[in-house]
């Protein structure tokens, strides 16, 4: 195929999937960027268009009742990382310390030069998170329990220092619309959050009042882009709108800025969410951060001057949201499955617990929507206070609150504390990862079966956005073909659409879920995975692809595992594996069988471990981005791949038995 005939088929593929509104959308923002409109609606401000200070729309928490949330630990944590902070240091995406860089690379440019020519600056994200001022969350929660005149000092000496580095539309800081959002949400959060401070004068404040308006007036004219993405941009854009009417009510803009952020919130929460509570960007990540908005909006209501309530509709689907996100939570740990994209954003990091815990979102959350806690009383409530929810929680009610989590969750749970979360969806929104029939494991709060999660976007080869490949997620692939087109880094086509054919519950109590998906239909295979969960806390996985047997194919299983220590016993027929987790013993065993004129026959297979890239058991194949995991964005740490390779005809069973032995086996 040509290369014209490539791109028109492509072109014609997206048409047909992303649907003719939102490329026409992404056309005429294109179209805005190209003839200058944008520049022309967004010149460098000649004089200062705000002269009101920023009016308090939170409801602070009460000293004496977030002081008993945190405890001594977690008061001496918060301090500490504040004091980082004040030192220069930030913890990006939740991860380590790294300095704190406000200053982007000098000549700056109008924004809109960035995205009609290009640039040379990397991955934008490592520029882009320190400058939303997410860290001045932390510098607020300290100030607001010590009274450390130090931390409202570095907020105002950061600030100064960003506006002066990175003036109205100039710079790389400036491009997106939703970071302009993020941004000018903590702008006015530390302006209520310090305003009792010294440090706080009246000159500085008026100075921050006008970055706010200055953020608010960025946003408008690029709206269409959000609209286009119809996804967290939009509900991000749409906040930043309505937070700044509501901080600046008598600026002329502000009428404007409150029905469009409020108009476009409504409709994303609405067309964004499934009526099942699924959400369009396939990430818990996502899911985490439009529930963060949604309670921010719910928060700073009463200080708009409409004070409308949620609409039905959209209040519906917050519900759904938070069920089906409740469902996927681990009740020990607070973790949920890496699944889909994770750009490591926590845009309210209004808790000391760690980034990867969703329990603190999820509780407050659920009181906001559903009237009713998800947990039990816990330092996971530090951000309801902080968004003004009662600390109330249902009498003899369980963790995970399962009167509220969705019961249509291709979700199984077995004995001694483990579960199971298999992914198998149909899509009507860009996939994010090719993750059909992916299969989460989870026994006493670890993750064992891992997704690979995202580390990072952009980065050189072969780092550019690679772990969302089929390839390092737990499924089957075959003949190296991926299940759906990959036609650019955010890109995938030809949708793999997948089903739960059956649940079933056997005599004895075994649990068990069948899904498949239809991805290597195009070669007329069909791969199947059942998952059962044994009364006597073993689990099965048994992968089945049925075909024409005309020809052998490639087919391999992949595992991502813990880098925990590990033995093998191989023969070519069965492989057993035992794992030493910090809770106990992990065993797995694997064997493959082909069926051969109605007889099924043991089928050779060939085994591999891969760490960091590197193989570390077995003949290989190899590549650098096999054997790693992602907590979160631009971090990675060593897993262990575990990779079968069977060459066969078909029908081929692959059966993956795992065992479970805690330290009192």
């Amino acid at each position: 195929m040509s290369g014209i005939s490539h791109r028109l088929n492509i072109g014609l593929k997206a048409l047909r999937e992303l649907g003719l509104p939102q490329l026409s959308l992404y056309a005429f923002y294109q179209l805005g960027l190209r003839s200058g409109h944008y520049r022309r609606l967004t010149p460098t401000p000649s004089a200062p268009q705000c002269a009101q200070p920023l009016r308090p729309i939170l409801h602070l928490p009460e000293v004496d009742q977030q002081t008993v949330l945190l405890g001594e630990k977690g008061l001496t944590a918060l301090t500490d990382e504040a004091k980082e902070i004040v030192a220069g240091q930030v913890r990006l995406f939740g991860g380590l310390p790294v300095p704190l860089d406000l200053t982007p690379q000098l000549p700056l440019r109008h924004w809109t030069e960035y995205e009609t020519f290009g640039h040379d600056l990397g991955d934008l994200k490592l520029i882009w998170e320190p400058a939303r001022f997410g860290w001045v969350f932390t510098l607020g929660r300290a100030y607001l329990l010590t009274q450390d005149e130090s931390f409202p000092q570095a907020f105002w000496g950061y600030l100064e220092a960003f506006q002066k580095t990175n003036p109205p539309y100039l710079g790389p800081n400036w491009i997106s619309g939703q970071e302009t959002a993020l941004r000018l949400i903590g702008f006015i959060f530390a302006a209520q959050v310090f305003s009792s401070s010294r440090h706080s004068t009246p000159v500085r404040q008026a100075q921050l009042a006008e970055g706010v308006a200055q953020h608010a007036a960025r946003i408008p004219p690029t709206l269409i882009y959000a609209r286009a993405q119809n996804n967290n941009h939009l509900i991000s854009e749409a906040l930043g709108l309505y937070s700044a009417a509501a901080a600046l009510p008598d600026h002329p803009s502000a009428p404007a800025w409150q029905k469009l952020g409020w108009q476009w919130l409504n409709h994303a929460f609405q067309n964004q969410i499934a009526p099942d509570g699924t959400y369009s960007q396939h990430s818990t990540n996502y899911h985490r951060l439009m529930l963060q908005a949604a309670l921010w909006a719910l928060a700073i209501q009463p200080a708009t001057s409409s004070e409308k309530p949620f609409p039905p509709q959209t209040l519906a689907r917050l519900q759904a949201a938070v069920s089906w996100l409740l469902a996927l939570v681990d009740p020990r740990s607070g973790g949920v499955p890496n699944l889909g994209p994770n750009d490591g954003a926590y845009i309210f990091p209004l808790t000391s617990l760690p980034f990867e815990d969703f329990r603190p979102v999820l509780q407050a959350a659920a009181r906001a929507f559903h009237g009713r806690s998800a947990f039990s009383p816990g330092s996971w409530d530090e951000i309801s206070l902080w968004f003004g929810l009662p600390l109330v929680t249902t009498s003899n009610q369980e963790p995970a609150a399962a009167g509220l989590t969705h019961p249509n969750q291709t979700v199984l749970h077995g004995a001694y504390d483990s579960w199971a979360y298999l992914r198998a969806v149909h899509f009507t929104s860009r996939p994010g990862h090719s993750d059909q029939l992916h299969l989460d494991l989870w026994w006493q709060g670890m993750n064992v079966t891992l997704d690979p999660g995202t580390y990072r976007y952009t980065a050189p080869l072969p780092w550019d956005n690679a772990l969302c490949s089929p390839m390092v997620h737990n499924t089957i692939t075959l003949d190296g073909q991926e299940p759906m087109t990959r036609a650019g880094r955010f890109l995938y086509l030809d949708w793999a659409q997948a089903q739960v054919t059956r649940r079933t519950k056997d005599a004895i109590g075994d649990l068990s879920l069948i899904g498949q998906h239809n991805g290597y239909h195009r070669f007329g295979i069909t791969h199947q995975r059942q998952v059962t969960a044994a009364q006597d806390g073993t689990w099965l996985v048994e992968d089945t692809l049925t075909g024409p047997a005309v020809s052998n194919h490639d087919i391999r299983l992949h595992w991502l595992i813990p880098d925990w220590h590990w033995e093998a016993n191989l023969s070519s027929t069965v492989w057993d594996l035992r794992f030493a987790s910090p809770q106990g013993l992990v065993k797995l065993s694997i064997h493959a069988a082909a069926e051969r004129s109605g007889q099924v026959m043991p089928a050779a297979m060939q085994c591999s471990m891969v760490r960091a890239g590197v193989l570390i058991l077995g003949p290989g194949p190899s590549h650098p981005t096999w054997g790693w995991t992602s907590p979160t964005y631009n971090d990675k740490i060593p897993a262990l791949a575990v990779i079968v390779d069977v060459n066969s005809q078909l029908p081929l069973h692959i059966t993956s038995h795992w065992n479970f032995m805690d330290e009192k086996s």
